[in-house]
């Protein structure tokens, strides 16, 4: 295993504050042509994107979220889920980064307190990068948590053992899960070199291998009682914690899928040979092929406006909802998730055929999102949600 030094990533204060929803989407783009370049070579030698990720953060594009009572733009949630889907389609192992970050940012508008408002919404600004650790293995369940964050002579403490760490091993602070003396499950913010705290790079799936979902150790680490979020307060009441979450993957999906549907034009076009019996010159005459990308292109469509549909869902209850909204909210993300999943897998998958069989070589850098980094990724067990 490898302990990630303590200073192989830190944010600088040179971060953009973006102010609407159109600067949002204007950046995600620009930024997603510049992240696209490199691609398949990161993922395929296992290149973790520091100066990727760096550019990203200074982009602004992970305080969008934040309200403009605390200096952000407070963009809607249709808005940060295509920002995700953008990134996604060019790098979808540096679009889930952000992730745990949006949702982390907005159960903190929810249930912190205003001095961990303005601090944390302050620091992401600043260019701080927030990770992840909530996640553990080996339990009955998610909320089995054994990690554990008591009180002692000496203050707070927090011993921890978690997995799919994603994000982490960028992060500046890493939110913990533990469960307190009072038997409530709650998460504390831990700078990223706090004594006791280690960062392990030991993520080894099949794909997405740069999304650095490692492990993180925690050994009777000092906690500050002002950075402790009160987790359990999140479901005393109708949240839509669980739906944003699960709407995030389900933009990274689509991202996956609308690259990958463009691949398929790109290899019809270039790469792939005609039926030796059609008596065609070019593949893309084939009315076969034409009817594999019209099929492939409603499917993405499908996935597309349906995840539209769930954000605007969310957005219209988003500071105000009960049961019924949060349900509705609930059922609406649930279709959108299996549009763009199946999307995902279904256009990932035919690339192969497009792309014929020279495409199985290890050399290979046809596909860039291909069957190998979108199925890790639509079978993790880090789907839930994590706050």
């Amino acid at each position: 295993m490898n302990v990630v030094p303590q200073n192989a990533q830190s944010s600088t204060n040179a971060t953009r504050v973006i102010r609407n929803s159109e600067e949002a989407l204007t950046t995600a783009r620009e930024l997603a042509d510049a992240l696209a370049i490199g691609a398949s070579e990161r993922d395929s030698q296992r290149r973790l994107p520091h100066d990727e990720v760096r550019t990203f953060v200074q982009s602004g594009l992970w305080g969008i979220g934040i309200r403009p009572e605390f200096g952000g733009a407070g963009v809607s949630i249709e808005t940060v889920i295509e920002v995700v889907a953008t990134i996604s389609a060019a790098d979808p192992s540096i679009g889930q980064l952000p992730q745990n970050n949006y949702l982390l940012l907005e159960n903190l508008y929810r249930i912190g307190t205003e001095e961990q408002k303005r601090f944390f919404f302050g620091e992401v600004l600043r260019g701080k990068v927030i990770g992840n650790g909530f996640a553990e293995a080996g339990g009955k369940d998610v909320l089995d948590v054994r990690s554990r964050i008591r009180r002692t002579a000496n203050g707070l403490r927090l011993d921890a053992r978690k997995t799919y760490c994603t994000n982490a091993l960028f992060a500046d602070w890493i939110p913990i899960s533990g469960v307190d003396d009072d038997g409530n499950i709650v998460y504390v913010y831990v700078e990223r070199d706090a004594a006791g705290l280690s960062v392990v790079d030991d993520w080894n799936g099949l794909g997405q291998r740069t999304s650095a979902s490692g492990s993180i150790i925690a050994d009777d680490v000092e906690v500050n009682p002002a950075y402790v979020i009160e987790r359990h307060k999140s479901f005393s009441k109708p949240s839509l914690s669980g739906p944003y979450a699960q709407l995030l993957h389900a933009a990274i999906d689509l991202g996956i899928a609308r690259a990958s549907f463009a691949e398929a034009v790109r290899l019809a076009r270039a790469v792939s040979r005609p039926w030796i019996d059609s008596g065609l010159e070019r593949a893309q005459d084939d009315p076969h092929t034409i009817a594999l990308l019209g099929d492939l292109q409603i499917r993405v469509n499908a996935a597309n406006a349906m995840v539209e549909r769930a954000a605007r869902i969310l957005d219209a209850v988003r500071d105000g909802h009960d049961e019924a909204d949060v349900a509705r909210a609930s059922v609406a993300v649930a279709e959108a998730k299996v549009l763009a999943n199946d999307a995902a897998l279904f256009a990932s998958s035919k690339l192969f055929e497009f792309g014929g069989a020279s495409s199985a070589r290890r050399a290979s850098t046809l596909i860039v999102t291909g069957a190998t980094r979108v199925r890790t990724h639509c079978t993790t067990p880090s789907g839930g949600s994590i706050i």
